[in-house]
C-alpha cells in the first residue's frame, strides 16, 4: 500500500532526485548527433565498458585506448558524464575456463598472486592517467570540454559466471581494496562503485553439488559474504550497484529490499545504491528465443520502463538510490539473449522506440 501511495504522488511533489540520476549503458560509442539527442532527452550519464583484455593484450604492452576513447569523446561532446566499468582480465594474467555453451570466463579475479595484483593495479593507474583531471586524453583533445572521470566501477556482475567463472566474495573484496589503493595513488579524489551485482541469477540461492563449482550467487548473499570475509573493504567504496533483471518491474521491490537488508545486516545501512543496469527487450517472445521473459514487444518494453522508473523515483530516498542506468542505449546484437532488442533505439541508433519517449518523460 505504501508503494502504491508513493507512486500516486505527482512528480513535482516528490523530493528532488540527485544530479546525474538518469543514465544509459552504451555498448557502442554514440555519434555527436546521438550524444546530443541523449542529452536533450535528459540523459546525464553513460556507463561504458573498459575491458582490460582489449587495452593490454600482452604483458607490459603500452595501453591501447582505442576501444575506450570514442566513448569518452562522444560523451564529452554531448555534455554527459562517463561511468567506466573495468573488467575482463586478459588470458596472460588470469587463466580462463569453460562455463558451458562454449563460453569461457576468468577462473578467478586478478588477486591470486602478487603478479596479478600488480598488473591489475597498474592497469587502473594507467586508466586514471588517461581520463582523470589533466589526463592524457584531455591534453590530446584540447578542444573538447573536459569531463574527467572521478568515479570508477570495479568489475561487472562479479557474482555471475560470465564475468567470473568461480565467483568468490572474498576475492572480490580483495579486488576492491587493491583497486581503491591503486586509484587513490593516482588520483586522491577517485571514488569506487562496486560492480553491478546480478540480483537473482538462476541457481544463485543453492549450494554447489558435491564435486561441482558454484557458478552463481544471489546478490544479497554475495554482498554479505564480501563484508564478512574482507573486513578491510568497509569504507573503500561510494556505493553498491545492482542489476535487478526480472520478469517485470514489480519484482524490483523484493530484489532491492533484499539487498538493503543485506547492507543492514552488514552494518552498512546508509550505503548508496546505484542501479547500473536495468532493462527489457522490445523483441517478441517466440519458440526461437525460448519465450524469453525479457522479451516484451515495443509497447511492453515502454510499459516496463515506466513502471520501473516510477517505482525507483518514488523510492529513491527510502532505498538510497542515486543513479539509474537503462540497458541499453541501442540494441546490442549478439551480446546476450535479449540484448538484440534491449535498446531505447535500434541498432545503429535508429529508429527511436516507444521506450525512448517513456524515458524522456522522466529524465527531462
Amino acid at each position: 500500500m505504501a508503494v502504491a501511495l508513493a507512486l500516486a504522488v505527482p512528480a513535482g511533489a516528490q523530493a528532488a532526485l540527485p544530479a546525474g540520476f538518469w543514465g544509459v549503458v552504451a555498448n557502442e560509442p554514440a555519434s555527436p548527433e546521438e550524444a546530443a539527442t541523449l542529452r536533450e532527452g535528459g540523459v546525464e550519464g553513460i556507463r561504458v565498458p573498459v575491458n582490460w583484455a582489449a587495452v593490454q593484450s600482452s604483458p607490459g604492452a603500452l595501453p591501447d585506448w582505442s576501444s575506450v576513447d570514442p566513448f569518452v569523446r562522444s560523451a564529452a561532446e554531448g555534455g554527459i558524464s562517463v561511468l567506466p566499468f573495468l573488467f575482463g582480465a586478459p588470458d596472460w594474467a588470469v587463466h580462463y575456463e569453460g562455463i558451458g555453451g562454449g563460453a569461457k570466463a576468468p577462473v578467478s579475479l586478478p588477486v591470486q598472486n602478487s603478479a596479478q595484483v600488480a598488473s591489475w593495479r597498474e592497469f587502473l593507474r594507467l586508466a586514471v592517467f588517461r581520463y582523470s583531471p589533466g589526463g592524457s586524453f584531455w591534453t590530446e583533445n584540447p578542444l573538447l570540454p573536459e569531463r574527467p572521470v572521478r568515479t570508477w566501477q570495479i568489475w561487472n556482475e562479479e557474482n555471475y559466471k560470465y564475468f567470473a567463472a568461480r565467483p568468490s566474495p572474498s576475492q572480490y573484496g580483495k579486488l576492491v581494496v587493491n583497486s581503491f589503493r591503486a586509484l587513490r595513488s593516482a588520483d586522491p579524489g577517485a571514488r569506487i562503485v562496486l560492480g553491478g551485482l546480478f540480483a537473482r541469477p538462476k541457481g544463485g540461492n543453492k549450494k554447489a553439488a558435491p564435486g561441482r563449482v558454484k557458478r552463481t550467487w544471489f546478490a544479497a548473499r554475495f554482498l554479505e559474504q564480501m563484508y564478512k570475509t574482507t573486513p578491510g573493504v568497509r569504507g573503500k567504496f561510494l556505493a553498491v550497484a545492482l542489476h535487478p533483471y526480472s520478469d517485470n518491474y514489480k519484482q524490483l521491490t523484493p530484489e532491492i529490499e533484499e539487498l538493503r537488508d543485506a547492507l543492514k545486516a552488514s552494518r552498512d545501512p546508509g550505503r548508496a545504491l546505484w542501479i547500473t543496469e536495468l532493462g527489457w527487450s522490445s523483441g517478441h517472445p517466440s519458440a526461437a528465443n525460448g519465450y524469453n521473459k525479457f522479451e516484451k514487444g515495443p509497447q511492453g518494453q515502454a510499459r516496463e520502463l515506466r513502471g520501473a522508473f516510477n517505482l525507483l523515483r518514488a523510492k529513491a530516498a527510502a532505498w538510497r538510490v542515486k543513479r539509474v542506468y537503462w540497458f541499453s542505449f541501442t540494441d546490442s546484437l549478439g551480446t546476450c539473449n535479449f540484448c538484440d532488442g534491449s535498446g531505447l533505439f535500434g541498432a545503429g541508433g535508429s529508429p527511436a522506440k516507444p521506450a525512448w519517449s517513456a524515458y524522456k518523460s522522466f529524465a527531462r
